[in-house]
Formats: C-alpha cells, structure tokens, sequence
C-alpha cells in the first residue's frame, strides 16, 4: 500500500556517506533511524530511480539544490534524496551533484525503506532490479502532508518548483 497524505513514515533506516567525521557521524557510511531524523521536522523528501541516471541528474537533483534557499524560506529544514543505492554511490553522487549540505543523499541499498512507503519500482526487466518510482513529499514531524508521483517514465510533479509552489 502506498504512503498517503496524513500517513505517518514507516519506521526504518537509511544510510547517508559522511564525507566529513564530526562528533556522533563517523566518516564513511553511517546509518539513521528515519523517525529519529524527522522528529520535530519540517522534510522534503524526493526519490528516483536511481544515481547519476540521466532525469535524476540532469534536473531532479539539480532543481532542489538551486532551489535550497527557497525551500528552507518556506520553513523546510532538510531535504532528502532517496535512491535504491548503496551509500558509496550516493556519497559519490552527491559530490558530483554539489549538493553539499543542501540535500542529503540518502541510500536504500536493499529497497526496504522504500518497499515500507510503497513506492517501489520493479525495473528487473532493464536490468536495474527493484528501484524507487519518481515522487517528492512533504512530511512534518513525521507525517506526511503531501506526496506527489509520477507516471511511469515522468518528469512533472516531483520537482523543486512543485513543492515551493504547495507550501504557498
């Protein structure tokens, strides 16, 4: 069953490659409890398919780093790419991204938090197994207040510019 609007996220853990070591994130890949992080939190939440894939990299990842100021005006505190990736690649992705502190990119190497929001992709006939569909989400506190997904193949509502344009 996909996640809906008044939904809270279902309990589960990412992992996110910290370039950086500071006190409690070690450097390399550290895993996060996902109710832990969005405690108390205003998070735009948007997944694809997967890293360095032409869409994910040419205009879904560079649209919510240009639009990073805008998003936080809005009362956003973070922003979270999610893929199907392991944290190497997503750390990886990330730097080439330049998406520094701007969005976490945040890895699901086995599609288990994804499957929980129901959001998953089956694309094992292309080659690249289980993925996530394209979408973005608004959750505070840790409920969702918006979700948006694509069709198949799609580039429309997922993007930065339709998340500013629902918080108003």
């Amino acid at each position: 069953m996909t996640i809906k609007v008044g939904d809270r996220l279902p309990e589960g853990q990412l992992q996110e490659f910290i370039d950086v070591e500071t006190e409690g994130c070690a450097l390399g890949p550290n895993t996060f409890n996902v109710g832990d992080l969005a405690k108390g939190r205003k998070i735009v939440i948007f997944g694809l398919p997967g890293a360095f894939t032409p869409t994910c990299s040419a205009k879904h990842v560079p649209g919510y780093v240009e639009k990073y100021g805008a998003l936080k005006a809005k009362g956003v505190d973070e922003i979270w790419c999610l893929s199907v990736n392991d944290p190497f690649v997503m750390g990886a992705w990330g730097r080439d991204q330049k998406s520094g502190s701007k969005v976490r990119m945040m890895a699901d190497g086995s599609a288990e938090y994804t499957k929980k929001l129901g959001l998953e992709l089956d694309l094992t006939a292309r080659g690249m197994g289980i993925r996530s569909q394209r979408f973005s989400m608004l959750v505070d506190n840790g409920v969702v207040k918006s979700i948006n997904v694509e069709g198949p193949g799609k580039f429309e509502v997922s993007d930065a510019d339709t998340m500013l344009k629902q918080l108003g």
